[in-house]
Parts: structure tokens; sequence; C-alpha cells
């Protein structure tokens, strides 16, 4: 069985508008709201093998807060490229390539992308992901290059705002 995590990752600040999309930092609200998911995912008894992030600065930063919350060592946190450019397919091939021993993998990315890629495996699928939600998806398979064709069931979907 594997395990899939789908993270959006943590409101993100607009303060500084001489930065790029891609160095766009978290806000202090954004980082008290992904300690609450990490709290929650904490008492779920959630070890992620691999954590793989965008390479934006929110990604990375909001991909590093559950790195340390969970217990994941900061040097092993992977950033790819492909997550960023907009494409659920590119993140599919991370998906499908990503080594058989690893149980379950933890991507963290961006709207509407990663929403897009959850509903690819929930029915029925979401309206849409807020910041610092997670989706977490199990497969029937003991490979991830037979994900597409494994059975998928949803294990949960929990945002901060569900704590309210």
């Amino acid at each position: 069985m594997k395990t899939l995590y789908l993270i959006r990752h943590a409101k993100s600040s607009w303060d500084h508008p001489g930065l790029s999309d891609i160095e766009r930092p978290l806000m202090k609200k954004g980082v008290a709201k992904s300690r609450r998911v990490i709290n929650y995912l904490k008492g779920r008894g959630v070890h992620p093998d691999l954590i793989i992030s965008s390479p934006a600065v929110r990604a990375i930063e909001t991909a590093n807060l559950f790195a340390v919350g969970l217990g994941y060592p900061l040097a092993d946190v992977v950033v790819e490229r492909k997550i960023y450019d907009g494409y659920y397919d590119r993140i599919l091939d991370i998906i499908y390539a990503t080594p058989n021993d690893i149980e379950s993998l933890m991507i963290v990315g961006h709207n509407p992308t990663i929403t897009n890629l959850a509903n690819l495996f929930l029915h029925p699928g979401i309206d849409d992901m807020p910041t610092s939600c997670i989706v977490a998806i199990c497969f029937e398979t003991l490979k991830w290059e037979e994900v597409p064709n494994a059975d998928a069931r949803q294990l949960f979907i929990f945002s901060p705002k569900m704590l309210k």
C-alpha cells in the first residue's frame, strides 16, 4: 500500500510587490495555520518517507515546517521544479517514478494544480484546497508506477478551517 499526501502551501505574503511570484514568503498567519495541520498529522501518526516541494519560497517554507514538525530531516526535503510549472501531469511523473521502497510521499505545491491532481484520485472530487490544506490518499499497490490502475481511497482531507 502507498500513501500520497498532497499539501497546498501555506498563506503567502503580498507585502513586497517587487518580489517575483516564486520569491514570495509565507505570512505569519500561514505559519500558524500550518502548525495546526501539523499537530493534526502528528495525532494521526503521519511520518512521510519522502517530502518533495515546489521551488517557490512559500512552498519550501511550508515543506520545511512540515518536515520539522513531523520529524523528517530538513536536508532530505527535495525541491522539484516540475511542481511549480503548473501541470499536474508533470507531478504524476514524479509520483510514478518514486522508488518503491518509499511507502508515503508528501508533495507541497500550488493551486489549481494540487487540487486538480487530488481530483484525479478522489471521487467525488473537491472544489478547492485552501492554503495549508492536506489531502491523504491511499493506493492498493506496492509500486508507485501502478498507482494509475490501483484502487484509491481517501484517508482524510484536513484544513485549518476545520478547527474552528
